[in-house]
């Protein structure tokens, strides 16, 4: 009787924490499509996706040729179609996106510096008030010096939240 009473107590115990389990909250960043935060609440899964780099998009240029994976714009919008691939693949979607990461590379096209409007031009299709997606992830971008590949210009890593 005593084990059955404690094995009820505990499950409705279980009961009230799911019952009041919060939901992600995030913080606008003005007008900028990005949240300047964002809290998760204790007992979400958190996925963390490795970086994720552009697929050719001309097979018929060079493959170690800009031209292959296309400008700044082109392989941002690669870049995070295939993200969404691979969100979708885990039953999850850009809108559990929580955190993200973007490494930029400046080219001789730019005169060295990275090109964060085409980032932008590419980033904005996806997430912002022109995609109708206001679901906001907090996210750094960075220049650095290269990637892997030569003609490599963007390459994104998020964290998401399963709902």
């Amino acid at each position: 009787m005593k084990v059955a009473l404690k094995t009820v107590a505990a499950l409705a115990l279980a009961g009230i924490g799911s019952a009041h389990a919060q939901d992600i909250v995030r913080h606008g960043a003005g007008s900028f499509p990005i949240s300047s935060a964002v809290e998760v609440p204790a007992g979400k899964t958190v996925i963390y996706l490795s970086g994720s780099v552009p697929s050719v998009i001309h097979p018929d240029a060079p493959k170690e040729s800009l031209e292959a994976y296309g400008d700044t714009k082109a392989q941002t919008i690669n870049v995070l179609e295939n993200i969404q691939k691979q969100l979708k693949e885990l039953g999850l979607g850009l809108t559990d996106v929580v955190k993200m990461q973007v490494f930029l590379v400046g080219g001789p096209e730019n005169g060295g510096k990275m090109d964060f409007d085409g980032f932008m031009a590419g980033y904005t299709q996806f997430f912002g008030p022109a995609a109708k997606q206001p679901v906001l992830p907090a996210r750094s971008a960075f220049q650095i010096a290269g990637l892997a590949h030569p003609a490599w210009r963007v390459e994104i890593e998020v964290t998401a939240v399963r709902p």
